[in-house]
């Protein structure tokens, strides 16, 4: 797929349908739609009285967490690599 080209999908996320639009492969933005859903929905499990904007917020929260631990285990791993 090339940088102009963009992918238009809708979701479900949490029961709310959102068009995505984005240069990854439309089987990419579903597994991401649906490991948001699953996140919302965990996190919904373990507090049930929240909100769906301070779900959506934790949920962010979760994600970010996660991907800055991965950046910098991978950070890590390439100074190892290049010592």
């Amino acid at each position: 797929m090339s940088q102009t080209e963009k992918t238009r999908i809708t979701v479900e996320i949490y029961g709310n349908q959102y068009i995505i639009v984005g240069s990854e492969s439309a089987s990419h933005i579903r597994h991401v739609a649906l490991m948001v859903d699953e996140k919302m929905r965990e996190i919904h499990s373990k507090n049930p009285a929240l909100d769906t904007t301070k779900l959506a917020v934790l949920t962010a929260i979760n994600a970010v967490n996660d991907y800055v631990k991965i950046k910098e285990r991978l950070e890590e791993l390439e100074k190892e690599v290049h010592k």
